[in-house]
């Protein structure tokens, strides 16, 4: 019978958006969000083992994201880590008006929600966690019909769907990883809104547009400081741009760092110790 090494993370702060992220780098078989760890599941025969998880977090260490981090293994029996994933999976309400589903739970709207089904498979953007609720809270609030949308580091897909749900003519979906690439793509199907999400792979220079209202960024500090001058580039005057995947603590550099730019802080909106944060283009 074929086993399974599995991998118990925690870290502190506890960032499993962050984390998940960082563990696709390798080739795992699955992964699953628990309450305060994740758990990162191979085969017996990969590769994956203590070390080369230990050099990733390592880096987040380096780069002060985290302070600490403890890694336990086990070696399993062959089970269905689907039926376990899907086992784990709820209906969301990220928002007043915005439910979040898997395909395999049924809802029934009442008036003005919006129900988006989202399967995230090995992509990130469930809803679930502190820096994508902010970000759609905000995304209801500020989007306007008529829209062109950008979202970088698109993961499921979820934040552009929700986009042309919530009014937006257009969403560009932009993920580096191939994997994020097709569920984006199944999940759009899902929504009803492949017509209107064009699902993108690679880096926000790969986009040839540059006339964007709205640009939403949920990823973490260090890259949405690198990209700061590419995303400027790509919005229109009085354009809004809303980053997340921040702690409460990195509210300083970005602000200064986007100010420098020529974009101006408008709005914040916070859950727990995650932030997300408005700008507008001037």
């Amino acid at each position: 019978m074929k086993n399974y090494k599995v991998f118990t993370i925690t870290s502190e702060p506890f960032l499993p958006d962050i984390l998940s992220s960082l563990m696709w780098e390798l080739e795992i078989s699955g992964l699953t969000e628990e309450a305060d760890s994740i758990k990162v599941f191979s085969g017996s025969g990969n590769a994956v083992n203590e070390t080369k998880i230990s050099d990733l977090l390592d880096k987040l260490v380096a780069e002060k994201l985290i302070k600490s981090f403890s890694i336990n293994k086990e070696i399993l029996e062959d089970k269905n880590w689907n039926e376990l994933w899907e086992k784990g999976r709820e209906i969301i309400r990220a928002t007043k008006r915005i439910i979040i589903k898997p395909t395999f739970k049924n809802y029934s709207p009442r008036e003005n929600e919006i129900v988006l089904t989202i399967d995230p498979k090995m992509s990130f953007g469930t809803g679930e966690h502190q820096t994508t609720k902010p970000v759609l809270s905000l995304l209801e609030k500020y989007i306007k019909p008529g829209n062109k949308v950008l979202d970088v580091g698109s993961g499921t897909g979820i934040l552009a769907i929700a986009s042309v749900k919530l009014g937006a003519v257009s969403a560009i979906a932009l993920d580096s990883d191939e994997t994020c690439f097709d569920n984006c793509i199944e999940n759009c199907s899902l929504n009803n809104v492949t017509d209107y999400v064009k699902t993108v792979t690679g880096e926000i220079v790969s986009i040839e547009e540059n006339n964007f209202d709205l640009i939403l960024a949920n990823i973490q500090k260090n890259v949405l400081l690198e990209i700061a001058d590419k995303i400027k580039l790509k919005t229109v005057a009085g354009a809004l741009v809303i980053l997340s995947g921040l702690l409460a603590e990195d509210e300083k550099y970005i602000v200064s760092h986007y100010t420098k730019i020529g974009f101006q802080k408008t709005d914040f909106a916070i859950m727990d110790e995650w932030l997300a944060l408005v700008f507008r283009s001037v």
